[in-house]
């Protein structure tokens, strides 16, 4: 007991939060000060809240597949028509429709408040020393209160990765539920639930692609639209409209693509005249090897695990799961508040470990450091009820953020493949699989 009473490692991390929360405190000082929120939140000071009201606003007419071309199947327009006011939307813009939906914005802020009380349970399961920094951290962190700020569906969605993947339910079935809610919510989680295959957990995958498709089905049968061929056709057009984003888009990425494809010279801003040819080349290798670099270490660790997959714990395989699809597409700044959550998970044990948990905190500072600033222009602001001057600028976290989030997935993906090997080495190269097993034992028989 005198031993765990000297550890370090809570103390530690409770200074990790010090920058979080300063963070939190000069982005709402800038906004009490100058009427919008500072970067790395959204560039456009009336756009809050608006991830929330567009969508609402076709869950109440209909038309989100064809007028809004989104890529959310049908359950996210079932749930915004449940929790959005109806008659502030018929005929109003998304705009105006925000200002009368108080109905929906009081949603945001439970489900938020909601998130922050499952978070610090699971955490405080997990370690009771460290939940309290871990939740600070998360919950008043950049990544979700970025998602607060936007109103976006994730929120929802947390609550059912939290729930499904975390130690707070019980039953296999319950979990499956969330599992399939959290995969109609955002199609690119489908990663979990075959994540769980690399632990041999077959009833667990049936359960939950099962869970998932007829939450699917229901929910396609009660809003009307949303059919496979529609979200497949949606999101090639969203792709495709992302490759000619302008540089705004890249404001708060949560992958390199973005920048790969400003180094690349796909988008509207000359980085060739701003950096120079040959450094602009010299970084666009550096970005696409760690990209590759670490989507073949997640691969690598995904196939060790699943020959050793006692040595692995599951919340990493789902980790890794996420990461591989964050990585290799562009989902936004929020998504990274999944990411952190199942990097808090782990132990402060070990050189990789502790660097991922680093890192996470360090993804968690709403903080930014201007490089290049871009001329200001008079913005609408909505959580400052007027017009302001918005003054935008090209950050030193717009850059750093996702090399972070790819040097933390590779550190875990490594720590993944020595894990394994030490289970190796500890209990013999002879697979532990059921099958290969028995195969070896009739061999010895005969």
């Amino acid at each position: 007991m005198a031993g765990a009473e000297r550890d370090p490692r809570p103390m530690f991390e409770r200074w990790l939060t010090v920058p979080v929360v300063v963070g939190l405190c000069y982005s709402l000082f800038f906004l009490g000060l100058y009427g919008y929120l500072p970067p790395p939140y959204f560039y456009e000071p009336s756009g809050t809240f608006m991830d929330f009201s567009a969508p609402a606003t076709f869950a109440t007419r209909g038309g989100a597949y064809d007028s809004f071309q989104t890529i959310y199947p049908p359950l996210s327009f079932v749930l915004l028509k449940l929790v959005s006011w109806g008659p502030c939307y018929g005929f109003n813009p998304s705009e105006e429709a925000r200002n009368c939906d108080m109905y929906g914005i009081t949603w945001l802020f439970l489900i938020y408040l909601i998130n922050t009380v499952l978070i610090w349970l699971t955490f405080r399961k997990l370690d009771r020393r460290t939940a309290v920094p871990r939740t600070i951290a998360l919950c008043a962190g950049l990544s979700m209160t970025y998602a607060l700020e936007r109103g976006n569906v994730l929120l929802f969605c947390f609550t059912c990765l939290i729930l499904a993947y975390g130690p707070l339910v019980r039953s296999a079935r319950l979990r499956w539920i969330f599992a399939g809610l959290a995969v109609n919510f955002k199609v690119y989680l489908i990663g979990t639930i075959f994540a769980q295959l690399l632990r041999h957990r077959w009833r667990w995958f049936e359960g939950a692609l099962v869970a998932s498709v007829i939450i699917y089905l229901i929910t396609f049968a009660i809003y009307g639209e949303g059919t496979p061929r529609q979200i497949y056709e949606n999101v090639t057009a969203f792709a495709g409209a992302f490759q000619q984003a302008s540089l705004l888009e890249f404001w708060y990425p949560s992958s390199l693509q973005p920048i790969r494809l400003l180094l690349q010279g796909d988008t509207q801003f000359p980085v060739a005249t701003a950096l120079g040819s040959t450094t602009m080349a010299a970084a666009l290798l550096f970005v696409r090897s760690l990209i590759l670099a670490t989507t073949l270490t997640i691969v690598v660790a995904a196939a060790v695990s699943w020959w050793r997959p006692a040595a692995v714990p599951m919340h990493r395989l789902i980790l890794l799961s996420i990461g591989i699809a964050v990585i290799n597409s562009e989902a936004g700044g929020y998504t990274q508040m999944i990411l952190i959550f199942f990097v808090f998970m782990e132990k402060w044990r070990g050189f990789g470990r502790v660097a991922a948990i680093v890192m996470a905190y360090l993804l968690c500072i709403a903080l930014d450091f201007p490089i290049e600033r871009v001329p200001p222009v008079v913005r609408d602001s909505y959580l400052g009820g007027r017009e302001v001057i918005a003054e935008y600028s090209v950050g030193i976290g717009t850059l750093m953020r996702p090399v972070l989030i790819h040097l933390m997935l590779l550190s875990l993906a490594l720590v993944t493949i020595r894990d394994v090997w030490a289970d190796a080495r500890r209990n013999g190269w002879r697979s532990p699989l059921p099958w290969r097993q028995d195969r070896d034992a009739a061999a010895g028989q005969a």
